[in-house]
């Protein structure tokens, strides 16, 4: 029998903390985070991080787990999330896989296979080095079945899939991207009567960042990291620092960082209609 997991999946600011804090405690479970922001040190108001005092004493994995520099991806998180999952089980507790990063829950899940390929930082960085056109014209005249994949999406995960093909040196299409999934997944969803309330549970949710010092917190984060990628290329972040370097009003900044969330939340669930055991109406 495959080992139970619960998984509390959703858009940002759809209700998951809560709640799957709140099964946590029913159950007896600890919470493994697929969020691809809150691995990174500091990364806390913009990444709404549940605070020590909001996690209730349940036990929380992959939080705060490496600096921004460190380029964490895919991989990292499927080898991490394993051992933290197969730690849980071994004290008989339940694992709660929660978040709404949809490649990470993916991997880990359901049955995409991701080729376990050590990461080529030389590689990576002349690939990031070139503007996204230039990228999806590569990868189209190597692998134009992957390029209709991803041609859509951001510019680490074309990066990624260049850097797959390039190390692998065959296109992924020809590679079985399929597994058998490793586990039995309840699938829970919090409930979201419209796309209205979604997004003023968001727009609340931006309001609360900036009393809560979102401004402050980039202050500190570029003083002490200086503009590196996984800051600058961050929502909430990126929003700020225009705003810092003058090129917006703070109300302008904090429309923006709405908008973009809006958006970024849009994305997530057109990944969720894929999994058809959840049930997404709005």
């Amino acid at each position: 029998m495959k080992p139970k997991v619960i998984a509390v999946v959703g858009p940002t600011a759809s209700g998951k903390t809560s709640l799957s804090i709140d099964i946590a405690l029913k159950t007896g479970g600890e919470i493994v985070s697929a969020d691809s922001r809150l691995v990174y040190k500091g990364f806390d108001i913009a990444a709404a991080k549940p605070s020590l005092e909001e996690r209730h004493g349940v036990p929380h994995y992959l939080i705060d787990i490496v600096e921004p520099e460190y380029d964490y991806s895919a991989g990292d998180y499927y080898k991490d999330a394993k051992n933290a999952i197969k730690d849980i089980l071994s004290r008989g507790k339940v694992p709660i896989i929660v978040g709404g990063t949809g490649l990470y829950l993916r991997i880990l899940l359901e049955n995409y296979n991701l080729p376990e390929v050590e990461t080529d930082y030389e590689l990576r960085k002349e690939l990031d080095s070139e503007d996204k056109a230039k990228l999806l014209e590569r990868l189209k005249k190597i692998d134009s079945i992957t390029y209709e994949r991803v041609k859509e999406a951001n510019k680490r995960r074309i990066v990624r899939a260049l850097e797959l093909i390039m190390t692998l040196n065959k296109p992924l299409s020809k590679i079985s991207m399929q597994k058998e999934p490793e586990y039995n997944v309840e699938w829970i969803m919090p409930e979201l009567n419209s796309r209205e309330e979604l997004y003023s549970r968001i727009n609340k949710r931006v309001d609360v960042m900036v009393e809560q010092g979102i401004v402050d917190e980039t202050k500190k984060l570029l003083k002490k990291h200086g503009r590196i990628k996984n800051f600058v290329c961050t929502i909430g972040y990126k929003e700020i620092l225009a705003f810092l370097d003058g090129e917006s009003s703070l109300e302008e900044a904090t429309d923006k960082l709405k908008q973009h969330t809006r958006n970024y939340a849009k994305r997530q669930l057109t990944w969720f209609r894929k999994n058809p055991k959840l049930n997404i109406n709005i």
